[in-house]
């Protein structure tokens, strides 16, 4: 019989992202607080996002709207990088970004992690920006899933290509 395998991976859904997004616009453009403040949040580029405010406390304000609407969303905070608040002009702008793709030092950290719980059987390798996870028993493969989602990683990781 054939290996069974997955791969964990750290990627946002990029749809996800975007929905959570539109949310918090739309919450800020109707909440009576940030009326006619000029609390504006969007796109910039591909996995960044800028919230500008009058204010820097309403710029935080916003940004926490933002980071609710993706823990609903199902989008894990520990995917998104929030900078500090920064004055620019008259303005407060906070820059975000959302990480994607495993580093090889996450890899080898999540590895090493599985390879210390002695699995039988369990086999890794670093694939890129992901990490492939192979054994001959699917039950196995379940036991590191439960292992690695109950790891205390400072990173956000999901599990595809179950087969």
């Amino acid at each position: 019989m054939a290996d069974s395998s997955f791969d964990i991976v750290s990627k946002v859904d990029r749809q996800e992202a975007d929905n959570a997004l539109n949310q918090a616009a739309k919450e800020l453009a109707q909440r009576f607080d940030f009326k006619n403040t000029g609390t504006t949040i969007a796109w910039q580029g591909e996995l960044s996002v800028e919230i500008v405010s009058s204010t820097e406390e309403r710029a935080v304000a916003a940004l926490e709207v933002f980071r609710d609407k993706l823990v609903k969303r199902g989008i894990s905070l520990k995917a998104f990088d929030a900078a500090d608040p920064r004055p620019s002009g008259k303005e407060y702008k906070i820059g975000g970004t959302f990480s994607s793709g495993l580093t090889t030092e996450q890899a080898k950290k999540i590895a090493k992690l599985i390879r210390d719980e002695g699995f039988k059987g369990v086999k890794t390798q670093v694939m890129g920006e992901e990490l492939r996870v192979s054994a001959k028993s699917r039950d196995s493969l379940q036991e590191v899933i439960a292992l690695v989602k109950g790891a205390d990683l400072d990173f956000a990781t999901q599990y595809v290509n179950y087969r």
